[in-house]
């Protein structure tokens, strides 16, 4: 079996907001900021604040460059290198150091983040010089935030919206922002309109709009009604340009790089995959459905429901061979 090392690289999957991205998973599960009610990963059993080193530089341009040149073998293409790990990216002290290295092969640069340590200088400095910033903004009330987010203790909605803000204005690429709507926690009209009314300030290039549509931390998550739904998208559409909604399935084009299990595990290390996926990856692998009884049998994989759908997610305490 694969080791962790080898699912630093994963994909590239099919990206509802960047097209066919090359994720790189800079963070081990699961060290976060959050442990945020909704997260496909599961809950964060490390929650932390400060930044360290996880991972060499080297090692995670060295496992990039490799996926890079097996998706290229195949004829696959890439739109993006996207920071989408495990955890919160920012928690890697190298991330700046890793885009720098990135930059080298001529592919843009991405980074998903929940914005909780945007209030850091140097977190600010290492997200100025990614090509596209992703920020989350799934609450502006301090007690909403705290049910939804569920935030390290020592954190502070104010000062991350200070930074969101300050941020906003000296980054010169493409900044978009991030709401996830959870029915009867943060879907009230009012909330919605205050956080309408906080990206107005931010004016990101576009502002998505998503609901969970993978399997989530807390079994009692759900997303909201499609007239709550629609009234949303109104509210953000009233306050901002550009507004986007992520209700849908993203597809299955995922891709193979030669190793069908390491390709596999890589994806749903981060990106669950429905089951009518799997088998379509599996067909165009020329493997059977064998494979995946083997990860499940040596609890690598695990199959789950929600909203009516089976999904496949890595086990994140597996224990590998």
């Amino acid at each position: 079996m694969e080791t962790s090392q080898n699912m630093i690289a994963f994909g590239p999957v099919p990206s509802r907001r960047l097209g066919r991205s090359l994720g790189v998973n800079n963070i081990p599960p699961k060290r976060c900021t959050y442990s945020c009610v909704y997260c496909q990963v599961g809950n964060t059993d490390k929650i932390q604040l400060e930044r360290r080193e996880l991972y060499r530089p080297e090692i995670i341009a060295r496992e990039v460059e490799k996926k890079i040149k097996k998706t290229r073998e195949q004829g696959e293409s890439i739109d993006y290198l996207a920071f989408v790990p495990d955890g919160e990216p920012t928690l890697d002290i190298h991330l700046g150091d890793e885009i720098d290295l990135l930059r080298h092969f001529g592919v843009k640069i991405g980074v998903i983040s929940n914005a909780s340590l945007v209030w850091r200088e140097d977190v600010r400095r290492d997200l100025m010089k990614a090509d596209w910033v992703s920020l989350k903004l799934d609450a502006v009330d301090k007690k909403i935030w705290r049910r939804i987010n569920r935030p390290h203790h020592d954190l502070r909605l104010p000062v991350i919206q200070e930074g969101f803000l300050q941020f906003a204005g000296e980054y010169t690429g493409k900044l978009v922002t991030e709401t996830m709507l959870v029915k009867n926690v943060n879907d009230s009209i009012n909330h919605i309109k205050d956080v309408a009314n906080f990206l107005a300030q931010v004016r990101p290039v576009r502002a998505y709009l998503s609901i969970p549509t993978r399997p989530p931390a807390e079994k009692k998550v759900h997303p909201p009604g499609e007239e709550i739904l629609n009234t949303a998208f109104q509210i953000l559409s009233s306050h901002l340009e550009d507004v986007e909604c992520l209700f849908g399935y993203e597809g299955n084009a995922f891709s193979l790089t030669g190793n069908v299990e390491a390709d596999l595990l890589g994806i749903v290390s981060v990106h669950p995959m429905r089951e009518e996926a799997v088998r379509e990856f599996l067909i165009r692998a020329g493997k059977d459905w064998s494979l995946v009884q083997n990860l499940i049998y040596h609890n690598l994989l695990f199959e789950t429901e929600y909203e009516g759908q089976k999904y496949f997610l890595r086990r994140l305490d597996g224990n590998e061979e």
